[in-house]
């Protein structure tokens, strides 16, 4: 299951440094706009302690952490959702991701030019905020004059409900409003879902510090007014520095806890953002575990047995007859698969069976 997060934000605020600490590759991250000029795309290894346990329990042949995609996409302006900058193309870019992580500078540094001339976490956001929507506004104004006139000659309740929902993105989106906020049902929805907006994608601001900020940003008054511009939006934040997160990519395991220990931080914001990131888009993760290979995989929350199954393989799915399932903390405490069955908790799942996070599953198929 391939999900996408696109890095956004203006010029200069750290996308490319986050990024080089996203895949430890390194991208261009030069101190002038558009820097970046083609999308990069990265694919992290999703951190998970279970899969650590497992690998001692079991001893497998091969390891495979489950994966989650970013890409980095060159800094929007003012006026980009009229092709200011390199605008129409940086847009279609956010236009093919699941979810945006938003990078805001939270920090003063002369050294580190600002396109708008001074640190204002919210008008930057607000910023790219408003381009987002002014995208979203041409794609609806453009949709209604193809449905409008079928609605009202035709009167077809697909044509009247359609153009019902346009109306309500119109309004919403003519006052500056992301097209997420407007309330849909069902039938909806599934409109909704064909227009591709940006601003039904959810979004996680990266508040990006200095290494004196990351210590305690709570105390940082830029931290605190994005904090309560995501309360506002309903979106999550987290804060981070990027460039602590770029020297720790390039850290072995144990160089890493040591790292953030000397300076006093609990966990990596980078593993924090993702995830924050597996939240937004209701992932979860299901294990499979064995002497051969030990794995992650990713679903979509509410998914049922098979179709998890067909995440492995299409004949797993086709063929399904039952999983054969446990919990990741029955396996941590009782240690073997045979001291599960021993106390009764493996359990014999059948089609309507919804997975649920940390599941370690056996599936039985026949094609």
């Amino acid at each position: 299951m391939s999900l996408t997060a696109g890095i956004v934000g203006l010029p200069n605020v750290g996308k490319s440094t986050l990024f080089n600490a996203i895949t430890n590759s390194q991208v261009e991250a030069a101190n002038y706009p558009f820097a970046t000029i083609e999308p990069n795309v990265g694919v992290v290894e999703v951190p998970d302690h279970r899969i650590d346990r497992l690998v001692e329990l079991f001893h497998p042949k091969k390891t495979i952490y489950t994966t989650f995609e970013f890409t980095d996409i060159a800094g929007l302006v003012k006026g980009a959702s009229k092709g200011e900058g390199l605008g129409n193309q940086f847009l279609s870019n956010i236009r093919l991701t699941d979810a945006i992580c938003h990078v805001v500078r939270c920090f003063d540094d002369a050294n580190i030019t600002h396109v708008e001339n001074s640190i204002d976490p919210v008008r930057d956001v607000e910023i790219i905020n408003l381009e987002l929507v002014m995208a979203d506004l041409q794609t609806v104004e453009n949709r209604i004059s193809k449905v409008e006139r079928k609605a009202i000659t035709t009167k077809t309740k697909n044509a009247l409900e359609e153009m019902d929902l346009l109306n309500k993105l119109k309004a919403v989106l003519e006052q500056g409003q992301p097209a997420r906020s407007v309330e849909v049902d069902d039938e909806q929805a599934a409109f909704l879902k064909t227009y591709n907006l940006l601003s039904t994608k959810p979004v996680i601001y990266v508040a990006n510090m200095d290494e004196e900020g990351i210590v305690d940003p709570e105390a940082n008054p830029y931290y605190q007014a994005l904090k309560a511009y995501a309360e506002k939006d309903n979106a999550q934040i987290v804060p981070l520095c990027a460039k602590i997160e770029e020297d720790l990519s390039s850290l072995s395991a144990e160089e890493k806890d040591e790292f953030l220990n000397d300076l006093g931080l609990p966990h990596s914001g980078l593993d924090a953002l993702i995830q924050k990131a597996y939240a937004v888009l209701n992932l979860q993760t299901f294990l499979t575990a064995g002497a051969d290979e030990c794995r992650a995989w990713t679903f979509k929350k509410g998914m049922k047995a098979p179709e998890c199954a067909g995440i492995i393989h299409t004949d797993f799915q086709r063929g399904f007859i039952r999983a054969e399932v446990y919990s990741f903390d029955d396996i941590d405490e009782l240690e073997t698969e045979a001291a599960i069955r021993e106390a009764g908790r493996l359990r014999l799942e059948g089609k309507d069976y919804v997975m649920q996070d940390g599941d370690v599953v056996h599936f039985r198929f026949n094609v």
